[in-house]
C-alpha cells in the first residue's frame, strides 16, 4: 500500500479513509503526522514521540484488507502533559506573576483611578483660580481625550471598532447627556469648593432611583429609598452652612446629577457589542462637537478680549498650555481607568470603590486648598457619604441576587 502524508509522525499498518487529514484534525490537534509503511510492517502511530492521539481510525474497505480494523488510541494531550509517559512538559503554559496574584493588578487599577481622579480635581480647581472659564476648560478636557483616542487608533492600541448610522443614533443621546453633565460639573467646580460640588453630586443615586422608578418603570425596593434619606439630609445640612455656597455652583451640580442620570438611561438603551474603550472614544468625539458652540457663544468674546491674556500674564504661556494639556489627560485617563477597574470587580466592590473615591477627593481637596468648613457642613457631608455607601451596598446586593437567579 502506498504511504499517505498527513502531518508530522508516522502511522504504519493502517488503511485510512480518502481524507485522513480532515479526520485527524476533527478529533485532535496533532503537531505533525505522517503515514508510511505497509500493512505487513505492523507499524506505529507517533504523536511527537509517543503513541497518543485520541482517534478512532477505521480501516478502509480495500481488497488488501478483508477485515476492517479499529484502533482506539489515547489522547495526545495526555502525552504532552504527562512527563512520565514521555510528554514534553516544557510547552505547558506558565502561570505569570500577575495571573497568580490578580488582586495586585486590581489594587493597582484602584490606586491609579483614585490618584488620577484626585490630581484631576486639584489641577482643575487650580486652573479655575486663574482662568475662570469652565466651558472652554471642559472643551479642552474632551479635546485632549479625543486626540489621545485618535493616536491610539492610529497605532492600533486598541483597534478602532467600526461604527454605522444605527449605532451613531444610539450614541448621540448618551454623548449629549455626557457633555451637559461634564460642562455643568465644571461650572460648579469653578463657582464653589471642590468638596461642596462632590457633596452635592452625592445625590446622583437619588436621581438614578427616581428615574428608574418613574421613567423606566422599574420597581425600586423600599430599603433603597430609605437608604437615600441620609443622603438628602446630609447634603441639605452641608449646603445650609457651606462657606463657599452660591446658587450657580449648587444648581450646576444638580443639573449635572440629572444629566448623568439620563446618560445612564440612554446607555442602557444603547447597549452594543463594542468594547468600552471604543465606546467611550466615540462618545467623547460626539460630546466634543456638542461642547464647541456654547464655549464659543458664551465665553468666546471674553476669551479673545482678555481671558487668554490675563491667564498668560498670571502664570506664563508655558504653564498655561501645560496645565490645560495635563488636566485633559488626567480627565481622560481617570475615566478610562475607572471603566477598566470596574470591569474587573464585583458589584459590591464597585460600590465600595465609588464611595471611597468621593471620600478621597473631598478629603484631599480640603487639605490642598485649605478650605474652611463649618462643623455642620462636615457632619452633613459625612452623613451624605454614609447614605451613599448604604445605598450602594444594598443595590449591589440586589444586583448580585438578580445575577444569581439569571444564572440559575
Amino acid at each position: 500500500m502506498e504511504s499517505r502524508v498527513l502531518s508530522g509522525a508516522t502511522v504504519r499498518g493502517l488503511a485510512l479513509p480518502s481524507k485522513p487529514a480532515a479526520r485527524l484534525t476533527g478529533y485532535c490537534n496533532l503537531p505533525a503526522v505522517r503515514l508510511t509503511g505497509r500493512l505487513s510492517d505492523g507499524g506505529n502511530l507517533v504523536c511527537g514521540r509517543q503513541l497518543r492521539p485520541a482517534l478512532l481510525l477505521e480501516a478502509s474497505h480495500s481488497a488488501a484488507s478483508p477485515v476492517a480494523k479499529r484502533e482506539i488510541l489515547r489522547p495526545c494531550s495526555a502525552a504532552a502533559s504527562s512527563p512520565s509517559e514521555g510528554g514534553d512538559s516544557a510547552g505547558a503554559a506558565k502561570v505569570g506573576f500577575f495571573e497568580k496574584y490578580p488582586w495586585l493588578v486590581t489594587g493597582f487599577f484602584f490606586f491609579m483611578w483614585y490618584f488620577l481622579n484626585v490630581i484631576f480635581n486639584i489641577l482643575n480647581k487650580k486652573i479655575y483660580n486663574y482662568f475662570p472659564y469652565p466651558y472652554f476648560v471642559s472643551l479642552i478636557h474632551l479635546f485632549v481625550g479625543v486626540v489621545y483616542c485618535l493616536i491610539s487608533w492610529t497605532v492600533g492600541l486598541p483597534k478602532r471598532a467600526p461604527i454605522d448610522s444605527n449605532i451613531l443614533k444610539l450614541l448621540i443621546p448618551v454623548a449629549v447627556c455626557h457633555a451637559l453633565g461634564h460642562v455643568t460639573s465644571n461650572v460648579s467646580f469653578a463657582a464653589v469648593a471642590v468638596s461642596f460640588t462632590h457633596t452635592v453630586k452625592a445625590l446622583e443615586p437619588f436621581f438614578n432611583a427616581a428615574a428608574s422608578q418613574f421613567i423606566l418603570g422599574q420597581q425600586i425596593p423600599l430599603s433603597l429609598w430609605l437608604s437615600l434619606a441620609p443622603v438628602v439630609i446630609g447634603v441639605s445640612m452641608a449646603s445650609l452652612t457651606e462657606l463657599s455656597f452660591n446658587w450657580v455652583g449648587f444648581v450646576s451640580a444638580m443639573i449635572s446629577n440629572i444629566s448623568f442620570t439620563y446618560r445612564s438611561i440612554y446607555s442602557k438603551k444603547a447597549m452594543t457589542d463594542m468594547d468600552s474603550t471604543n465606546l467611550y472614544a466615540y462618545i467623547s468625539i460626539i460630546a466634543l462637537i456638542v461642547c464647541i458652540p456654547p464655549a464659543i457663544i458664551l465665553e468666546g468674546p471674553q476669551l479673545l478680549k482678555h481671558g487668554f491674556n490675563d491667564a498668560i500674564a498670571k502664570v506664563g504661556l508655558t504653564k498655561f498650555i501645560t496645565d490645560l494639556f495635563w488636566v485633559g489627560m488626567f480627565y481622560h485617563l481617570y475615566n478610562q481607568l475607572a471603566t477598566n477597574t470596574l470591569e474587573r470587580v464585583a458589584p459590591l466592590t464597585h460600590a465600595v470603590g465609588n464611595v471611597l473615591k468621593r471620600v478621597f477627593v473631598i478629603g484631599f481637596s480640603i487639605l490642598v486648598f485649605g478650605n474652611k468648613i463649618s462643623l455642620q457642613t462636615g457632619i452633613g457631608t459625612s452623613i451624605a457619604i454614609a447614605g451613599v455607601a448604604m445605598y450602594s451596598f444594598i443595590k449591589a446586593k440586589i444586583e448580585e441576587e438578580k445575577r444569581q437567579l439569571k444564572s440559575a
